[in-house]
C-alpha cells in the first residue's frame, strides 16, 4: 500500500506540474521576481498609404546619400520607398490609380492599387483573363532592386497580380513595357522597371519591415 500511495502521490504532482506549465501566463507575472512575459512580436506586413509627402521624404533619404558627409546607409519605410519609386521619380502608376499602398512582404517590396483594366490591358499581356475582371481592379506588383550602374537601378519584379489572378512570368514584361510607356534606359531586365538613384548608391537590401540603401564608400563593404 505504501509504494501504492507514493505512486499516486507522483502522478498527482505530475499533473500539478503539467497544469501549472499550461497556464504560466495566468500565474508568472504574479510571483515576485519572475521575469516579465516577453511581448510577441508581429511579422504581418505593414501597408502604409503611398503619398507625396511620403515621396519627399524618401526622396530626401535617398540624394543625401549624395553627400560626402551623408550617412553611409539609411533605412526607408515601405510607403516612403515605393512613394519615390513609383511616384515621385517613376510616375509609372496610372493618374486614375487609387488606395494605393505599399509593404514590405519578407524580403520584397510589394505594392497594391486599384487600377482602372483598360489603362493596362493594352499590350495584351491579360489575355483571356482580361474578359475574367471587372472595370477596376486591385493590382499587386512585388519584387526587389538591383543596382545597375551609378545612377541607375531597377525593381526587378518578381509577382504581379490582378485580383487574386496570378500573371504567368512571361507575361511580366509585356505589362511592365505598357506600364512604363516604353521609357527602358539599357540595361534593364524585361521583368523590371528603371528607377533613377543616386550615383553614390552601391546596394539595396530589404528585410524587417524596411529597405536599407547602401552607399559607395572608400573601404565600404556593405
Amino acid at each position: 500500500m505504501g509504494c501504492i500511495a507514493r505512486l499516486g502521490c507522483l502522478a498527482v504532482l505530475v499533473c500539478l506540474a503539467i497544469g501549472a506549465w499550461f497556464t504560466r501566463d495566468k500565474w508568472m507575472s504574479k510571483v515576485p521576481g519572475a521575469p516579465a512575459p516577453t511581448a510577441a512580436v508581429s511579422t504581418a506586413p505593414v501597408w502604409e498609404p503611398l503619398t507625396p509627402e511620403a515621396g519627399a521624404r524618401g526622396q530626401r533619404t535617398v540624394e543625401s546619400l549624395q553627400s560626402s558627409n551623408g550617412p553611409v546607409f539609411a533605412n526607408l519605410k515601405a510607403g516612403e520607398i515605393a512613394s519615390y519609386v513609383f511616384q515621385t521619380v517613376g510616375h509609372t502608376l496610372p493618374a486614375s490609380a487609387d488606395s494605393v499602398e505599399a509593404a514590405v512582404v519578407g524580403d520584397a517590396l510589394c505594392m497594391k492599387a486599384i487600377v482602372p483594366v483598360k489603362d493596362i490591358a493594352g499590350s495584351g499581356a491579360l489575355g483571356p483573363l482580361g474578359g475574367l475582371l471587372n472595370d477596376r481592379e486591385k493590382l499587386s506588383i512585388c519584387g526587389s532592386f538591383r543596382v545597375v550602374k551609378p545612377g541607375l537601378s531597377e525593381f526587378k519584379v518578381r509577382e504581379i497580380k490582378l485580383r487574386e489572378f496570378k500573371l504567368p512570368s512571361g507575361a511580366i514584361p509585356r505589362l511592365l513595357q505598357q506600364i512604363s510607356k516604353g521609357n527602358r534606359p539599357a540595361g534593364i531586365s524585361e521583368d523590371a522597371l528603371p528607377v533613377a538613384t543616386p550615383k553614390a548608391l552601391a546596394d539595396v537590401r530589404i528585410a524587417n519591415h524596411q529597405v536599407t540603401l547602401y552607399k559607395t564608400t572608400p573601404g565600404a563593404n556593405p
